[in-house]
């Protein structure tokens, strides 16, 4: 039986899927200069449309004209990642008045929280700093950061998964990995964004035509760029954008080795419809990334390339929270019946 608060919880991880793909369509549109000021959009709550309005922009920001349909990308993301902090404000709040009654989350809320109020910061920095690509990075990773949370609340919230005999400590290490991974490749992911490399390379699997084609390394990861130029559209060379994107290929070939031994790992421990949600996420997020090279990073395939992330991540969680489920004895749990209320994974406060 789900605990209250379980409904706010999956709207709010929904929401936060819906920001994190709007984050991608503002980037991959080039609209993240779209407002060049924050929180509002050329002083206004919206987009600037009548004459007075528009002479306004013109006197204040002459170095940024107008661009209405870039203007609403950006202020539609806004205006969503502003109803998600609301929902996790109530969500705090609701973890506060509950805190004390058993199996009610108390912890998770707060650091939900905290991260909401970063992710404001970040979007800030990432209007102000004109779209500095550690800042950009860090901002995509902290979106990242609160759909995850948000979906393991929501699990935890849901009383899913009955607690069943102990499952070997080497399934566990192989879910951690796999999921230290899959955040180091979507960091990797926002890094080849922020810098403009998803096209360096433009086949497959060759890269320009070559295995190992001339790259910057030392300049495609030189994460001291100094502030205060435009970096819309990136600033690095041809070299340092296709080391960039090489990194992220192999990263990609690493982590894909990972999922298959988690995957069989889960097999193997009668785990076996976590094991095919495992391998349906990760092949459906290594066709839109070859889709991204081959067809040309079409608009359509690269924020769903996104969304295929987000999926698979969250997937990853759903199996470490499931490897973590607290441990009863076999004969007990061979005696009980399938309880989705039972305590869960991480049940303390």
């Amino acid at each position: 039986m789900a605990k209250p608060g379980f409904r706010l919880a999956l709207l709010a991880t929904v929401l936060a899927l819906i920001v994190v793909l709007l984050g991608a369509y503002t980037r991959l549109t080039h609209a993240g200069l779209g407002c060049p000021d924050w929180p509002g959009c050329y002083g206004f709550i919206a987009v600037p449309t009548s004459d007075a309005q528009l002479a306004h922009a013109q006197a204040h920001f002459p170095e940024h004209p107008v661009q209405a349909e870039k203007g609403w990308s950006e202020m539609i993301h806004r205006y969503c990642a502003g109803s998600l902090a609301l929902l996790v404000g109530l969500l705090a709040i609701q973890a506060w008045r509950r805190h004390g009654l058993g199996g009610q989350p108390y912890r998770l809320p707060l650091a939900l929280l905290g991260v909401v109020v970063a992710q404001a910061a970040f979007g800030m920095w990432t209007v102000t700093l004109k779209l500095w690509p550690q800042v950009v990075t860090s901002h995509l990773l902290g979106g990242f950061a609160t759909l995850s949370l948000l979906f393991l609340l929501s699990l935890r919230l849901s009383g899913a998964f009955l607690p069943l005999p102990a499952l070997s400590p080497r399934l566990r290490r192989w879910a951690l990995l796999a999921l230290s991974l899959a955040i180091g490749q979507i960091a990797l992911g926002g890094w080849v964004s922020s810098n403009y490399a998803a096209m360096a390379c433009t086949d497959f699997p060759l890269c320009q035509g070559q295995w190992l084609p001339d790259a910057d390394f030392a300049n495609g990861f030189h994460l001291t760029q100094h502030i205060g130029p435009n970096y819309l559209g990136g600033h690095l060379d041809s070299e340092a954008r296709t080391a960039i994107h090489l990194t992220h290929r192999a990263g990609a070939c690493v982590l894909s080795l990972v999922l298959l031994g988690l995957a069989w790992q889960l097999r193997v421990e009668g785990l076996g419809r976590l094991s095919a949600a495992l391998l349906a996420a990760l092949g459906l997020q290594l066709a839109l990334g070859i889709s991204n090279v081959v067809l040309h990073l079409p608009l359509a395939v690269a924020v769903a390339h996104n969304a295929g992330g987000a999926i698979l991540l969250m997937t990853v969680i759903a199996v470490n929270y499931r490897v973590r489920a607290v441990p009863v004895p076999r004969a007990i749990a061979q005696r009980r019946p399938w309880r989705p209320h039972l305590p869960v994974l991480w049940s303390g406060k």
